[in-house]
Order: structure tokens, then sequence, then C-alpha cells
């Protein structure tokens, strides 16, 4: 059984779409969405924004389904210049920007843990699955909605991710975020709280962000729309060819 959590229902939204044998649970004011996708048992759940929240989603889920895998897909926005709108980032190592329990501990270490970020699973599968999406892109994409967003030969890597409960949205914030974390590609607001969960719980974790923005001043595009038109199908191009 393979979670599936996104913060927004439109960034899961063709997933959901895909679903097949649905059934539904609700507790702590969230939909579990159980069934079957492209021949794999899935719980897919939207989680809403932030890191309690997605924290509560994961843990729940952990304790109410028999999950040996969880993947976190949804939108972020890129603090590094080799990023554009469109792009996809796998993350590799998951930091807690807000987290400074400093002098007790070092930044971002975060306590009784011992650890100043979290890892995910190997991303080998999941990149080449992402290699097979953009091979076939335009199977999954709206070519007006794409260039209506700017987006222009994406792209894939695997980088570092920043996770605060924050909406950034100005250059003098990215540039705060460089200089604190210089390794960090994209910055959201819940891959690494739920990463520190599975870490606890010894759930193998991934993460798929697309970038929507470059999280400064001119961050204000029609969010929904993009997670829904584009981010949604992403989401399904990629764990299409993963799971195949």
């Amino acid at each position: 059984m393979i979670g599936i959590i996104s913060a927004m229902q439109e960034e899961i939204q063709a997933l959901l779409n895909k679903l097949q044998n649905i059934s539904t649970s609700t507790k702590g004011m969230r939909t579990y969405y159980t069934g079957t996708l492209f021949g794999k048992n899935v719980v897919l759940v939207f989680s809403r924004w932030g890191k309690v929240a997605s924290a509560v989603t994961t843990t729940q889920l952990i304790n109410d389904f028999d999950i040996n895998e969880i993947i976190f897909t949804g939108v972020a926005g890129a603090i590094n210049d080799k990023l554009n709108i469109g792009d996809i980032v796998i993350g590799k190592k998951l930091f807690q920007y807000d987290m400074n329990a400093s002098p007790l501990f070092e930044p971002f270490e975060i306590p009784l843990l011992n650890r100043r970020f979290l890892e995910t699973k190997d991303p080998t599968k999941l990149l080449s699955a992402t290699n097979k999406f953009l091979n076939s892109y335009a199977l999954y994409i709206n070519t007006k909605e794409a260039e209506s967003f700017n987006i222009t030969l994406p792209k894939v890597i695997c980088e570092d991710i920043a996770s605060g409960d924050q909406f950034i949205s100005s250059i003098h914030k990215i540039k705060h975020l460089n200089n604190i974390l210089p390794s960090a590609f994209c910055v959201e607001m819940e891959g690494a709280a739920v990463a520190q969960v599975c870490f606890e719980y010894k759930i193998p974790f991934s993460i798929i962000r697309i970038i929507s923005d470059k999280a400064n001043n001119n961050a204000t595009i029609d969010f929904p729309k993009f997670a829904n038109s584009i981010a949604s199908n992403y989401a399904l191009g990629i764990l299409k060819n993963y799971f195949e």
C-alpha cells in the first residue's frame, strides 16, 4: 500500500480521477481515498498547508493503513536560479529551515533525533519515471496551458528542499534562505515534516515538487489553476511511470 499526499486536492485531482475501486474514510477533517491506481493499492489524501497539518495527516495515514511507502507531491517556489516554472525537483535532503533550538542544538537540528536534515529513499526509480514523463510531456500537459504559465522545456533535478511555515514571496527572504541553506533549490511548507514522521515510523519517503513560481515578489500566480492543470497532471504522468 502506497500513501500519496498533497497539500491541496487540486494537486492530486488527476490521480483521484484515475483511482479505481474507491472507498473513503474521514478522520480529523481529512478524507482518505483508498483504491487501485495503475495496478497498485494506494491511499490518497490532501493534508492542507503547513508542517503541523501534513505531520498529522501522515501520522493518521500510517496508523490507519498498511503503508509501506509514502510519496508527497505538489508545488514549490524556486530559490535557485537554475530552476524555472514547470521544472521538477525530486527531493534529496529535507530541511526545516525554521527549526532553531540553539544554543541547545545546532540550527536546523531536530531535538532528540540528532539530525539537521532527513533523506529520502533512493531516488533512482523516481528520476527514471520523471524522465519518461518528460519524454511524453504532451500526452499529459496541454500546450496552451503550459504556455500560459511560461513553461518551456521543463527539466528534472534531484536536490535539497527547505520546508517552513511561511509562504516565501520576497527577494529578501530568498537571499536569507540562500545564506542559511545554500544547498536548497526550492522552498515549500510540508515536505520536511512528512519526512520526519516517515523517519520516526521507518517508512520510505519520496517527494516530488513542481516549480510554480520563483518565490519572489512576482509569486502571484493562480495556484489552484496551476495545481489542477499542471501539477496534478505532472503527478499523474510521473506516478504512472513509477508504478509500471
